[in-house]
C-alpha cells in the first residue's frame, strides 16, 4: 500500500484543528494552516503554551465537532471582519496589494450557523464527517512568515487519512523516521552537540564525530589525488570587495554574515571559496599546457541561515566541505565534465549513495535580477552541458530558473532515508567569474585567453552528509567509518589485565578500540556496547586467558565465535579493506 497525502482531507482537517483551538481558546490569533508532505499544520498566537499533553483534549473536541454534521463552504467574505485576527488581516492586505484573488471559507452547522471563518486558497472536503482517521503529531515554534524578527507562533502538526489502516501504517513509518533521526542518533553516540555559548547553527564535533569526519575527509582526499586535484588552503575571511567583484554579495546578501570592520578593513566570513581560488589562479602565470588546473580545499564556510531554518547538522551556519574548482580552456570543457562526472558517480557509489535523478539546471531568461544578463554566454554554457548529457545518453530533468547566477549546472539528486530530496553533488559551468576577475592563461598562439571555471561539489557539506549517513544506517556505520570499532569486555576484575593487553594490541594497530573495566555485570556491558553500536565485542574470561584466545560477537548478532587474536586482527584488516 503506497501512502500519498490527500490534499483536500488534510487541508480540511487543518481547518477543523483551527476551529477546535478557537473553541478552547477564544482569544487565539490564527496564522496559516497549509498541507505539507506528512499532513498539515496550523500556526497559532496563544496566550498559553501548548504541549503534546494537550493533544488528547484537542483531538477529543475535533472528533466531537466531526460528529455534528458540519460543512465547509466558500463565501464572498463581505461580512468577515479580520480586525481581531491580525495575521489574517496582514495576509489579506498583502494579497490585495498584489492584486491577487482572495477566497474565503467558513465552517457551518447543519442550519448554516457560521462557526469558523478563514481566508484560504482551498480546496476542501464538503463535509467534515469524512474526517475520521487523524492524529496530532507534534508542536513547535515557528516565526510568522519564517522571519526571526517577527513573533514566534505555536505550530501544531497533524496528519489525516482516509482509513485507519493508512493512518496506522503512516504512524509506523513516522516511528521508523524517528529512529533514523540523525539528531537522536548523534546524541546517543556522542557525535556532535550544540551550545548557546557558541550560538545556534554552530555545531561542535565531539571525539566520535571527528573520527567519522576525518575518515570521510581522508577518503575524499584519496579521490582528489586519483582525479588530479591539488590541495590548497585559503583564509576563512575575504575582503568585502572580493565578494562584490564576484557578485556573491549582491546575489546572496541575505545568506552572508555582516561585514566585520577591522582597522579600516571590511572583512566577511567566507560563504564560499570560488573567489578565493580565482585569486589564487590569478597570482600565477599559466600556460595552456598547465590546464586543466584542478584545485580542492577542505573549506570552512559561514552562511547566515535564519534560526527557524536550522536543523541539527542538516542546516547549520558553519560548515565543512571539500570544494573543487577546475580552470580549463574552451576546448577542454567536454572532456573535463566527463572526467568529473565519472568522479562523482564513483564517489557516490563508494558511499552507497543511490542517485534519484540528475537535473540540468538552466537560467530563466525573464529573470534579469537573479541571472547575469549575457545571452551569448548563457547559450554557450547551456549548450556545452546539454551536449555532454545528450552525447553520453544521461537521463535528466530540465529545470528552468534553477541555475547559479553565473552559469548552468548538473545536479545529482538523492532521496534520503527520511524521504527528503536533496542535491548531493554538482557540476557548474562558469563563464562569468573568470571574466569578472580578469584572469587569463597564455594559449598556444601566445595570446591571453580567459579560462572557463568549473565548480565541483562531491558530497555537499560534511555536516549534512554525516546526517544522511546516520539516517541511512541508523547509526550502524560500516566498520571502516565507525568511531568505535572494537570493545574488549572482561567478565570479571581478574580478567582486566588480559583484556587491556588485547585492547592495546588492537589499538596500536590503528583500530578504534577501547576496554570496559567498569564493575558492572557482563550483561550490562554487552547491552551498553550494543547501544553504542560498536562493531565487535570481545569477551574475556577464564577460558580465553587459559587458551590465549578471544571470544567475539558482531554488533546486533547473538552468535559467538572463538578464534586467535591474530585471526581476529586479520578479520579487522579485511573489514577495513572491503569498503
Amino acid at each position: 500500500m503506497d501512502l500519498k497525502i490527500d490534499y483536500e482531507l488534510n487541508h480540511s482537517t487543518s481547518h477543523l484543528l483551527a476551529l477546535a483551538i478557537k473553541t478552547l481558546f477564544p482569544d487565539v490569533k490564527l496564522g496559516i494552516g497549509p498541507v505539507y508532505d506528512d499532513g498539515f499544520y496550523y500556526d497559532f498566537d496563544l496566550q498559553r503554551s501548548i504541549s503534546n499533553a494537550d493533544f488528547p483534549k484537542i483531538e477529543k473536541l475535533m472528533k466531537k465537532l466531526v460528529s455534528k454534521n458540519l460543512k465547509i463552504i466558500e463565501t464572498d467574505g463581505t461580512n468577515i471582519d479580520f480586525k481581531q485576527q491580525i495575521y489574517k488581516q496582514k495576509l489579506k492586505n498583502e494579497l490585495e496589494k498584489k492584486g491577487e484573488k482572495i477566497s474565503y471559507y467558513s465552517i457551518v452547522s447543519g442550519n448554516n450557523n457560521i462557526l469558523f471563518e478563514d481566508l484560504c486558497a482551498g480546496k476542501h472536503l464538503k463535509f467534515l464527517s469524512k474526517i475520521q482517521n487523524f492524529k496530532l503529531l507534534k508542536v513547535s515554534g515557528a516565526y510568522w512568515k519564517g522571519d526571526s524578527k517577527n513573533k514566534q507562533l505555536t505550530r501544531i502538526y497533524g496528519t489525516s487519512w482516509k482509513s485507519k489502516e493508512e493512518l496506522e501504517k503512516f504512524l509506523t513509518i513516522l516511528q521508523e523516521r524517528q529512529e533514523r533521526d540523525h539528531r537522536k542518533i548523534g546524541n546517543k553516540l556522542k557525535l556532535f552537540t550544540f551550545s548557546p555559548y557558541f550560538g545556534p547553527g554552530f555545531p561542535v564535533w565531539l571525539e566520535n564525530g571527528m573520527k567519522i569526519h576525518n575518515k570521510i575527509r581522508q577518503k575524499i582526499l584519496q579521490f582528489d589525488r586519483k582525479y588530479g586535484f591539488k590541495e590548497v588552503l585559503t583564509p576563512h575571511f575575504g575582503h568585502k570587495q572580493l565578494y562584490e567583484i564576484s557578485g556573491h554579495l549582491s546575489h546572496y546578501r541575505e545568506d552572508i554574515f555582516p561585514v566585520l570592520h577591522v582597522e579600516n578593513e571590511e572583512l566577511i566570513p567566507r560563504p564560499m571559496t570560488c573567489p578565493h581560488h580565482i585569486i589564487l589562479f590569478s597570482q600565477n602565470l599559466f600556460s595552456y599546457k598547465n590546464l586543466p588546473y584542478r584545485i580542492s580545499e577542505q573549506s570552512r564556510l559561514y552562511r547566515y541561515e535564519k534560526s527557524g531554518a536550522l536543523s541539527g547538522l542538516e542546516r547549520v551556519r558553519a560548515m565543512d566541505l571539500t570544494e573543487g574548482h577546475i580552470f580549463v580552456s574552451k576546448r577542454q570543457i567536454f572532456t573535463e565534465i566527463q572526467h568529473l562526472f565519472k568522479m562523482i558517480t564513483e564517489v557516490l557509489d563508494f558511499f552507497n549513495i543511490k542517485i534519484f535523478y540528475i537535473s540540468f539546471s538552466k537560467r530563466d531568461p525573464e529573470n534579469k535580477e537573479k541571472f547575469f544578463e549575457d545571452d551569448k554566454m548563457w547559450n554557450q554554457a547551456e549548450s556545452d552541458l546539454k551536449q555532454f548529457l545528450d552525447k553520453n545518453r544521461v537521463e535528466y530533468i530540465e529545470k528552468i530558473g534553477e541555475a547559479a547566477f553565473y552559469g548552468p549546472k548538473i545536479d545529482f539528486q538523492i532521496k534520503t532515508a527520511l524521504n527528503k530530496e536533496v542535491t548531493i553533488s554538482t557540476l557548474q559551468l562558469d563563464f562569468l567569474l573568470p571574466t569578472k576577475f580578469g584572469i587569463y592563461f597564455i594559449n598556444e598562439y601566445n595570446k591571453k585567453e580567459t579560462p572557463i571555471l568549473i565548480h565541483r561539489g562531491l558530497i555537499g557539506t560534511y555536516e549534512r552528509f554525516v546526517a544522511i549517513l546516520l539516517e541511512q544506517t541508523k547509526g550502524n556505520l560500516p566498520f571502516w567509518l565507525s568511531p568505535k570499532q572494537v570493545i574488549v569486555i572482561p567478565i570479571g576484575e581478574k580478567h582486566n589485565d588480559f583484556a587491556q593487553k588485547v585492547h592495546k594490541i588492537i589499538f596500536n594497530l590503528g583500530f578504534y578500540s577501547e576496554v570496559d573495566l567498569r564493575s558492572e555485570r557482563i550483561s550490562r556491558k554487552i547491552r551498553d556496547a550494543n547501544l553504542q553500536k560498536i562493531n565487535y565485542q570481545i569477551i574475556i574470561g577464564d577460558a580465553e586467558i587459559e587458551k590465549e584466545e578471544i571470544t567475539y560477537r558482531k554488533f546486533a548478532s547473538p552468535a559467538l565465535y572463538k578464534t586467535s587474536l591474530a585471526s581476529f586482527i586479520d578479520l579487522l584488516r579485511n573489514d577495513e579493506k572491503n569498503v
